[in-house]
């Protein structure tokens, strides 16, 4: 992040179904890593010390609506669904301990990135908003996927290291240390919240 720009944080799809134990993928192991990624307490410091410092917060959720809607024409549309991330279940809602508050933004989309199938684009930029610090599940599929395309929209993008998560630390290893090292800054839970508080 560089100094006198406009920061906004982007929290991905941190549901039920994507980071408890007893959510739809837990048996993928994604709950495990994000537990042993501490992602939910980071998250929830950054998404804290934004709300302290004025810094816009965006909440984004994949959701699964009814009917073939959704498409299966990839791999990962296919692995959605039918019940998992369904619009209106408990799998489908933020986890409880990074519930957003009364006038916090929640986007739904049933595509990977962020930046398809919502207003977020508009949004960020009737705020004056040029840098991005992205965090929540998972790293090697909607947050690479929100990353890249935030990147070709023209932002600058800070990912946080140990607040987003994968189905498992090769995963998540290979989303940090290949796919996103030429295009957005890697970062920690600490030096963020030192940066945002600057």
């Amino acid at each position: 992040m560089r100094e006198a720009r406009k920061t906004a944080v982007i929290v991905i799809d941190m549901q039920n179904d994507t980071v408890h134990p007893e959510g739809a993928f837990a048996s993928t192991g994604a709950a495990d890593h994000a537990a042993s990624q501490h992602v939910i307490p980071n998250v929830l410091n950054i998404v804290e010390t934004a709300r302290a410092t004025s810094t816009p917060v965006f909440f984004h959720r994949i959701v699964v609506y009814p009917g073939e809607v959704g498409g299966s024409n990839a791999p990962i549309f296919r692995m959605l669904g039918p019940e998992s991330f369904k619009l209106g279940t408990w799998g489908a809602e933020i986890v409880d301990e990074l519930a957003p508050l009364e006038g916090e933004i929640v986007l739904d989309r049933n595509r990977m990135s962020i930046f398809n199938g919502t207003g977020i684009d508009h949004m960020l930029r009737n705020l004056a908003v040029t840098d991005l610090v992205v965090v929540g599940a998972w790293s090697n599929m909607a947050v690479e996927h929100s990353i890249r395309d935030a990147a070709d929209h023209g932002y600058d993008v800070t990912t946080v290291a140990d607040a987003t998560s994968s189905l498992s630390a090769e995963w998540q290893h290979a989303a940090l240390n290949f796919a996103l090292q030429n295009i957005a800054t890697i970062a920690d839970t600490d030096s963020v919240i030192t940066a945002l508080r600057s």
